[in-house]
């Protein structure tokens, strides 16, 4: 809420998101660094290069609690540097390092320089982007931990355009509760919660990954660029086969977890000598079912080359599924050269090769098809023409993350309403379809009754995406992981409220925790309010509003459409307060307190 707040604050409308105008903000959520579970998360807030709206993403690891450690609540970058630097905090001292001997480098290489050039910082947690942030590309991710990352929107390129390599915390002071004997009791509540759910267990067995099996068997697991939603060998891109295979080395958590779903992996057939933590569902659900490549190996190989550049591996992957179905329409060359090593690939679904080595070629901007994608999907389009717009999933700007919307209908309105794209980690509405005793429960407590647990159905879909919408901005504002809310429903509201509570000192309720999670909603929508944004941009992909999918064992076909979401988005609206055209009203601004934030010029005259 505090970044959202500064982002309206200190960016003024229409600035460009590669200028010294813009932001960059960095805030550990209220309980990060505490031993609440999973409290370890920190949002990162501008204005994104790849949509020029509000951008928000959110990263693991153990970089904020370190930046709380050394005396901080949130840090905020302003300006240009002339040249590049890293910043390096410290409970004593804040310091304007030369990072020149840095450039170059890897995410994996500059986190591990860094760490050998401070000695006297042992551990230092290390923030920093690869060479795709320097080279701007447009959803160049920031990366602390090394392995996590606050992959989308392209942040990663603003702190390129602000000659930022690395920004590094040391911190030794520990945090003070309120009621720490309180705390402890509601914070062990959880722990508990967590430990007692099947599927929380199950993310802990094979990590994000274990659902690709069940989303191929009910054709929603999006490939061939969302043109199909079943593939034929989807088990080598399991989470169980990576267990059953030997890839994964080991389980690793984020600061404070007890679910663990993270691993670290190794190529062990092809790609040798490749490693790195994941693959996340996304990661190898982008590659392997997007650009239809069922090899184990080339999959985390791809991951790892995201990692160690620094890429948004959903935005890079559908880029590349885009390149291959331009390919296989004839409105690109179905082959291409590496000017690096000559090397000439076939540009067509299934070629793990050609998907690897441009990669490579986005992450440095070379050739022509490299710095093509290195502009996004959208940008890209346009540059090619011949209808390619049709085929780029995309809305607002983003590549949408790989969720099948055509049967998850709190997810299309979730998607076309979450005001950085078309994205998961903002509304997660996972309860829809009703597959755990927790789910149900959930759409019965927001609905009245469990019958409304169904994908497929738009009945009752406002009132629940609303509803999963403010559980997740609660969510990132206390520095938790959605893992532990919105995935499994082991982390309600009311859990929330008490951790605050007991936490700060400061009187928190359900409701009114609920209240400043709508609060935070409407700072997000007002950024994009005033750059211009209106209904129209809240829908989805063209494909995904104009093209049926194919349902499993003849059961037909099914689609978004536009009349769909509108029955939807009015509801929507109303239950936050918006006008017609998605305009919050002056009676929902009173009502939230903005009247002196916001300036009601900018959208009513």
């Amino acid at each position: 809420g505090i970044t959202s707040y500064l982002l309206y604050r200190d960016v003024k409308k229409g600035i460009d998101p590669l200028g010294p105008e813009n932001t960059v903000a960095f805030a550990p959520g209220v309980l990060c660094g505490t031993n609440a579970p999973t409290a370890g998360r920190t949002t990162v807030t501008g204005k994104s290069p790849a949509t020029n709206l509000f951008a928000k993403a959110n990263m693991g690891g153990h970089w904020g609690p370190e930046l709380k450690y050394a005396g901080y609540d949130a840090l905020v970058l302003h300006g240009q540097s002339p040249s590049w630097i890293n910043l390096v905090i410290t409970n004593t001292r804040i310091l304007f390092e030369p990072a020149d001997r840095y450039l170059g480098l890897s995410v994996k290489e500059t986190t591990e320089r860094i760490a050998e050039d401070h000695p006297d910082c042992p551990d230092i947690a290390v923030c920093c982007i690869g060479q795709s942030g320097e080279n701007l590309v447009k959803y160049a991710g920031v990366f602390c931990s090394t392995y996590h990352t606050a992959a989308r929107c392209g942040l990663g390129a603003v702190l390129g355009s602000k000659k930022v390599k690395a920004v590094c915390c040391f911190g030794r002071d520990g945090l003070e509760m309120a009621d720490q004997d309180a705390f402890l009791s509601v914070t062990q509540g959880s722990r508990d919660s967590i430990a007692s759910i099947g599927r929380c267990a199950f993310y802990k067995a094979y990590g994000t990954p274990g659902g690709m099996i069940g989303l191929n068997e009910t054709h929603t697991l999006p490939v061939r660029n969302f043109q199909k939603g079943h593939m034929d060998d989807v088990y080598p891109l399991s989470g169980q086969a990576l267990v059953e295979q030997g890839n994964v080395v080991r389980l690793e958590s984020c600061f404070g977890c007890t679910i663990s779903c993270k691993r670290y992996t190794k190529t062990i057939k092809n790609y040798l000598g490749s490693e790195s933590g994941g693959p996340e569902y996304e990661a190898i659900s982008v590659f392997g079912g997007g650009c239809e490549v069922s090899d184990t190996d080339a999959c985390l190989r791809a991951n790892d080359l995201t990692n160690q550049y620094g890429l948004d591996c959903i935005s890079c992957g559908a880029c590349i599924q885009w390149a291959m179905e331009c390919a296989e329409r004839g409105v690109l060359p179905d082959t291409f050269e590496d000017p690096a090593t000559g090397k000439t690939y076939k540009l067509a679904f299934g070629n793990a090769d050609a998907m690897l080595a441009l990669i490579d070629m986005i992450a440095f901007r070379r050739g022509y098809l490299g710095n093509l994608l290195a502009e996004g999907v959208r940008e890209a389009a346009k540059i090619v023409g011949h209808g390619s717009w049709k085929w780029a999933i995309e809305a607002k700007g983003l590549e949408q993350s790989r969720v099948e919307t055509r049967n998850a209908k709190g997810y299309a309105l979730s998607f076309a309403t979450n005001p950085r794209g078309p994205d998961h980690l903002y509304g997660q509405c996972m309860a829809e379809g009703g597959l755990s005793p927790e789910m149900r429960a959930i759409i019965k407590r927001i609905t009245g009754d469990e019958k409304y647990a169904v994908s497929e159905s738009t009945a009752m879909k406002p009132e629940i995406v609303e509803w999963h919408e403010n559980a997740f901005t609660m969510t990132d504002a206390l520095g938790l992981c959605s893992r532990a809310t919105l995935s499994t429903y082991a982390i309600l509201p009311e859990d929330m409220a008490a951790m605050y509570e007991t936490a700060t000192g400061i009187p928190m309720t359900t409701e009114e925790l609920t209240e400043a999670s709508r609060r935070i909603v409407l700072l997000e929508r007002f950024f994009n309010m005033r750059e211009g944004v209106r209904r129209e941009a809240d829908t989805l992909p063209w494909r995904l509003m104009h093209e049926p999918l194919e349902r499993p064992h003849n059961q037909g076909t099914s689609m978004n459409s536009k009349e769909e979401m509108d029955g939807m988005l009015d509801r929507y609206y109303e239950l936050r307060g918006w006008d017609k055209n998605g305009l919050p009203t002056q009676e929902t601004v009173e009502h939230y307190g903005l009247e002196d934030i916001i300036n009601e010029e900018d959208f009513y005259k």
